[in-house]
């Protein structure tokens, strides 16, 4: 529900990048939000839940989704600068700061296409396309052909790259409808025996363990906004954007979890292979088919999972970019976009090169355990990314609180007290998953309930922090060099954009 901004209101900052060409509508804003949010990874891992992860999952669309979708659609309609959050965040609590918060936000894709997303679509097309083993050869080449097809994917120019996430959004919402409609037929020929015992009553224990996964699948709204500048109309076209594709995302996980718990005893989903196992097993109706259709999904699942990680490339190297550009984060020749492409081809090699330092590390690390890697790295990319919000939500109530004059196209419903209770909300669950994210287990003991670390997780405490903590201890320190040499060379007296 949106009202019309008073008479005075003024635009926000006008900072915008040469070079750059309009090229995306509010279907491609759509479908990139779509690409970015919709986490086939995270499907399975949710499922883990039993059923009281549909109940947590349900619930935290009314209580964040919801909420959090309000405040980046009045946001981005409002501050449509390229760089989206590092903006925001820079208008509000300044350039170094900014520069800090994008780097968590930005390290996360690379690490997430290193980490859970190569291991998903290695360990599903060995198990359902093409055999590869683990440590072989051919599973080394398949992830290195994932992450760098991801990276350059991402180098083509927005006009072309968009084609990229918009078919990558519709072969994702498309196999999804596929395994929940012939979930329901199996069911209805076989009977839902997944349900059998299961409890869809919420627990803490489970509330714990799900929040972190479940705001790590809600967030990513506003990642379109990081090339606001390349958008027809921003203002009008994201408030609409996501409003769709909140609606989408909560239908793709919602009824695809329901669906595989239906059919498969939640003791036997695994994170790393759930979605996959569950379209085995329902497959079977379709009788000699069965075999090729289920290869045919295996592709479209690793497909979807590279557009996935592309769509997250394509935003999140163009924020780090912005910020370098700016004169934030060391040089600014980091941040150069190129006079053809239009796209920040420094910034995307640099994920390249981060995505795979990190593939061969986590794949060395955990002794080739391809779940326990997913598992760690899924958790590393949760910290990460949660942790840049407990910054950029703040910069969402400031900029509110300092710029009331900006012109606001869309606006959180009930005005004021609507945004900042949108805000609290907000900024509590991310706050509490930031902390069972890089503390799992500890909240557990205070509540009287057992955790078992290592046979929750499949690796020491010692081995989960030196992932998790040590992640963490790094960015801060590349971030702060980062910036003292960027100060050093006095490359901070233009704007944002430039």
């Amino acid at each position: 529900m949106s009202s019309l901004p008073p008479p005075t209101a003024s635009r926000a900052p006008d900072t915008t990048t040469p070079g750059l060409r309009r090229s995306l509508k509010r279907l491609d804003i759509t479908a990139m939000a779509i690409a970015a949010v919709i986490s086939f990874d995270t499907v399975g891992q949710i499922a883990t839940g039993g059923g009281e992860a549909v109940t947590w999952t349900a619930a935290l669309a009314l209580l964040f989704l919801v909420p959090y979708a309000l405040l980046f659609a009045e946001t981005g309609a409002a501050f449509p600068q390229e760089g989206g959050p590092y903006v925001w965040v820079k208008l509000a609590l300044g350039r170094s700061t900014a520069a800090l918060t994008t780097l968590f936000y930005w390290v996360t894709n690379p690490i997430w296409l290193g980490g859970s997303l190569v291991f998903l679509a290695a360990r599903t097309w060995d198990g359902f396309v093409f055999r590869l083993g683990s440590g072989t050869v051919a599973d080394y080449t398949f992830k290195l052909l994932f992450v760098w097809t991801a990276i350059l994917t991402a180098v083509v120019s927005l006009r072309r790259g968009k084609w990229i996430t918009t078919v990558g959004a519709a072969t994702k919402v498309l196999t999804l409808a596929l395994f929940t409609l012939t979930a329901v037929l199996y069911g209805l020929e076989h009977g839902f025996r997944g349900l059998a015992g299961t409890h869809f009553t919420p627990t803490t224990a489970g509330f714990l363990a799900l929040v972190p996964i479940l705001l790590f699948a809600y967030v990513g709204f506003e990642a379109p906004n990081a090339a606001g500048e390349e958008m027809h109309d921003p203002q009008r076209d994201v408030p609409a954007a996501l409003g769709r594709s909140a609606t989408v995302a909560v239908c793709c996980y919602l009824l695809p979890v329901l669906a595989l718990l239906a059919v498969v005893p939640a003791r036997q989903v695994t994170g790393i292979g759930g979605f996959m196992e569950g379209a085995r097993l329902v497959f079977g109706i379709y009788g000699p088919a069965a075999g090729p259709l289920l290869t045919l999904t295996a592709v479209m699942f690793v497909f979807a999972l590279l557009t996935q990680g592309s769509a997250w490339m394509i935003v999140s190297d163009r924020m780090q970019a912005m910020a370098a550009a700016d004169g934030g984060f060391f040089t600014r020749s980091l941040g150069a976009f190129h006079p053809r492409l239009g796209t920040p081809v420094r910034t995307n090699l640099l994920s390249g090169i981060v995505a795979t330092a990190f593939m061969l590390t986590a794949m060395q690390l955990a002794g080739g355990d391809a779940g326990a890697v997913f598992a760690v790295v899924l958790t590393v990319a949760v910290t990460t990314l949660l942790l840049s919000y407990l910054i950029i939500v703040p910069s969402l109530v400031l900029l509110r609180l300092r710029r009331p004059d900006v012109v606001r196209p869309y606006r959180v419903p009930f005005g004021h007290r609507g945004f900042m209770t949108c805000a609290a909300l907000v900024y509590g669950w991310i706050l509490l998953g930031s902390w069972c994210a890089l503390f799992p287990g500890t909240l557990e003991p205070l509540l009287g309930l057992d955790y078992a670390f290592a046979t929750t997780w499949g690796v020491p405490r010692t081995t989960f922090e030196a992932f998790t903590l040590g992640t963490v201890a790094v960015l801060l320190l590349v971030g702060m060099v980062g910036v003292r040499v960027a100060r050093r060379e006095g490359a901070g007296g233009k704007p944002a954009g430039r």
